[in-house]
């Protein structure tokens, strides 16, 4: 690396489409050879009504992150959180994508995620490395560790709408691409 180091955060209201920017980045920066692990999370249904959140694997696997159903763990709503998931699917993403990874994708930092120290460890970890990373972050949220991804993130803390989602994810690949040198061919 040069040193240039990527790091852009996604937030915008619910529904606004930063999984869905954050997988396009992801898919595009992995048809042009960049190395990218991570997490995301993506809402389970049941008969079109929301139950709950799955926490999946850049590149496969995943688990839940979150359901109605009643589990063992701390709640957040109508949800109880599967930190046993979160920790062992997503956790250890963000950390492997730190050790072997060009960019690490962290989709989301939100009130769920929070409830893991170990989930709150490995985001300081990655924002401590020269890692590139994309990473969405709630939109309301005050909690310290969002602040502090909005900080590091600077200029790249976008705010995601519908009448710039469709552009965002290009501009980040066209950045990261531009500071990892790699194009396709």
């Amino acid at each position: 690396m040069d040193g240039r180091r990527v790091l852009c955060a996604l937030t915008g209201r619910p529904g606004c489409g930063k999984t869905t920017a954050v997988l396009r980045i992801a898919s595009a920066l992995l048809e042009k050879g960049v190395r990218v692990r991570g997490m995301y999370t993506e809402e389970i249904r049941e008969r079109g009504r929301r139950v709950g959140f799955a926490v999946k694997r850049i590149g496969g696997g995943g688990g839940i992150l979150a359901h109605v159903s009643p589990r063992s763990g701390p709640r957040h709503g109508k949800y109880v959180v599967n930190l046993d998931d979160l920790e062992s699917i997503g956790v250890s993403a963000i950390l492997e994508g730190i050790e072997r990874a060009d960019v690490v994708v962290v989709d989301e930092i939100g009130p769920m995620e929070l409830l893991s120290a170990r989930f709150r460890e490995a985001v300081e970890k990655l924002l401590r490395s020269e890692k590139h990373a994309v990473l969405t972050v709630h939109y309301k949220s005050r909690d310290p560790l969002v602040l502090a991804v909005k900080r590091a993130a600077g200029r790249d803390l976008v705010v995601l709408t519908p009448e710039n989602r469709d552009e965002v994810p290009e501009k980040i690949v066209r950045r990261i691409m531009d500071v990892v040198g790699r194009r396709s061919g």
